[in-house]
């Protein structure tokens, strides 16, 4: 049972990046979020449904900024091997979507909140369930061997990364394929969720600033859904980089 797999987690919770990611994508940064207790009590979806809404109608227009900074994702998808016009980012492929069937997909309210200001502000955003999680999370150059679990045809299966490829993973293997093109099953948020990470992930065309708006909103979803979370957030850059092995 879930509950039976809830555990405690380090206050410090801070990603490690690998220095060769920094050299290659100087211009990269990210917004680590943490929430605890994410008990969906009495919850407050008005100001969920309105960014869905609004996310939905930014969808369907042109928006330079959000634009520039997918493009920029595209360019380092193709840095590493990767064609990002079969395998785009999260935020395009979700973009892609609204723009296919006219509404964002539905899911839960959490994964819900965060898909919908991915779309809005263009930032690829990844959540992962901390009672699943082994470790902290490392973002690096995958070898090749390292395990990730998906689905192909409804069967769970073992899959293994390119050899350059930029992965997520936690000590037990790969969290998230292709930087952040498609997530395991084995963390993946769901509706028993109750202790999450989030990660906001940016290239040059978003500033900080840019940044800090869209984190900010994203945590004002969650804590009027889950007026009990307790939510930490860090912001990782040049300065924060720290070695992986």
């Amino acid at each position: 049972m879930r509950k039976e797999m809830r555990k405690e987690h380090p206050m410090s919770f801070t990603p490690l990046i690998d220095p060769e990611i920094k050299a290659r994508y100087p211009d990269f940064h990210l917004i680590s979020i943490v929430v605890r207790n994410a008990e969906i009590d009495v919850p407050d979806a008005q100001a969920l449904n309105d960014t869905i809404a609004a996310a939905e109608q930014a969808a369907l227009r042109d928006d330079a900024q959000r634009d520039a900074h997918l493009a920029a994702w595209a360019v380092a998808y193709e840095a590493f091997g990767t064609k990002a016009n079969r395998t785009p980012c999260s935020a395009a492929a979700l973009l892609k979507r609204v723009r296919k069937d006219g509404s964002l997909p539905r899911i839960s309210p959490l994964v819900d909140a965060y898909n919908a200001v991915s779309v809005l502000y263009g930032v690829p955003i990844g959540g992962e369930d901390l009672d699943l999680y082994q470790g902290v999370p490392r973002l690096l150059i995958a070898k090749g061997a390292e395990p990730f679990d998906t689905i192909q045809q409804g069967e769970m299966v073992t899959e293994h990364p390119e050899p350059g490829e930029v992965i997520w993973c936690d000590d037990a293997g790969v969290t998230c394929r292709r930087w952040n093109w498609r997530q395991g099953r084995r963390t993946m948020v769901t509706v028993d969720t109750r202790a999450m990470w989030l990660v906001l992930e940016a290239l040059g065309p978003m500033s900080a600033i840019q940044m800090t708006a869209t984190g900010e909103h994203l945590m004002g979803l969650i804590q009027a859904l889950c007026p009990g979370a307790r939510i930490e957030t860090a912001r990782i850059n040049d300065s924060t980089t720290s070695r992986v092995p």
